[in-house]
Order: structure tokens, then sequence, then C-alpha cells
């Protein structure tokens, strides 16, 4: 489990391909290594992979096809910059909201919107996405935990508004208009979802029997 808080930008020094469209992916993050041991988690843009090499401020990573296919991972190469955090501890603080680093699916940069204070950037996505996303609500956009503006159905959009921090210290403030960025939607949301269905309908025991 992960925060949203993002602790390095990292740089990836290889994307190996391997039998079945897989991929080996070494990154660069000398703050994320430094207690790094084999099979921990770390976030990549949002993305949880496992450690199975470190090493002088470098881990590698496992990549599935899977995963190539839906996050922005697939489009990253020698030289690129990515989020990174490491799985939160039990005693540390929850400074952003709880992050699985299961990618729901991508968004793209409609548009970007300077001020004086900060940046007011617009995410396009699918449907099946959006219908998540709730104005004031959470949502980590390449792992990084943001407060969500307002949500347009009719446009597809929704929009965060960027800190200076944010745009300094996280790939979001290099992104473009048209970039793709990976979404993961608050969890609570596709859990209510769910129960709402009556997906997850169990009985609950009363004197007497049940209902």
């Amino acid at each position: 489990m992960f925060t949203g808080i993002i602790e390095e930008l990292g740089t990836v020094e290889a994307l190996d391909l391997l039998d079945g469209d897989a991929a080996r992916l070494t990154i660069r993050g000398p703050k994320v290594t430094e207690d790094a041991g084999h099979g921990d988690s770390i976030s990549v843009n949002g993305c949880c992979l496992t450690v199975v090499e470190y090493g002088d401020g470098l881990f590698t990573a496992d990549v599935m096809s899977e995963t190539l296919k839906r996050t922005s991972l697939g489009g990253v190469g020698k030289g690129s910059k990515v989020n990174l955090e490491r799985a939160v501890t039990a005693h540390a603080r929850l400074g952003g909201h709880i992050v699985q680093g299961h990618v729901d699916g991508v968004g793209t940069i409609a548009s970007r919107t300077p001020s004086e204070h900060w940046e007011e950037v617009r995410i396009a996505t699918a449907p099946e996405i959006l219908k998540y996303v709730a104005e004031k609500g959470s949502i980590a956009v390449d792992g990084v935990s943001l407060t969500v503006t307002d949500v347009d159905d009719v446009t597809g959009t929704f929009g965060i508004s960027l800190i200076p921090t944010t745009l300094e210290l996280t790939v979001l403030g290099g992104n473009k208009i048209g970039d793709t960025v990976n979404l993961e939607v608050d969890v609570i949301a596709k859990y209510v979802e769910r129960l709402l269905a009556g997906g997850g309908k169990t009985d609950t025991v009363v004197a007497g029997g049940t209902k």
C-alpha cells in the first residue's frame, strides 16, 4: 500500500523486453533503494512493482505484458523520469490517501492553465474510469495523491490543481498536453459500487434467523 506522496524522481536506466512481451525495468532511485530488499514493493508512476534486484542506487523489477499494455510504463525508455514511492509502513503518516498501486486505466492531459500560485490541469479519461471520480474526492495520477477540483461528464474530463512543490518534484510538472498518465481511483468507490449492485450480498444474522 502507498499514500501517493512521491519520495523522489527516478530515472529509467533500461527497459529490456523479455519473452512474451514482458519486460525488465531498471531504475535509478537512490532514496527508495537505501533500505530496499528483494521482494519489496515500489510504486513507479503509480504502478506497484516488485524489486527483484537492487544495488548501487538502482533497482530492477519485472513488468508483465498486461501492465505494459494498460499503463504508461509501456512508453518509458532510457532517461525517462518516473515518480517513485516505497510502500508505506505501519508507523508512517498517511499524508495522501490509500493508494494500492493497481492502476485502473489511463488518462490524457487535455489542458494546462498556469496561475500565480498553482496550475490547473484537466485530464480526459474513459467513462468507465470517470464514473468513480468525484469532486473533492481523491485520485492518484501517476502515483501522486491529488484532490479532484471538478468533474465534467460532458467533456469526459476532471480537473486537478498542482502546487509548485508537485510541479517541481514529480513528473506531472513536465507532462505536456496529449501525454498519457496512469490513474487509480479511490478504492472505496469501487467497493461501494459492488455492494450497491448486490455483488457482495450476505445474510445478516439476527435474533431468531437471518434477513
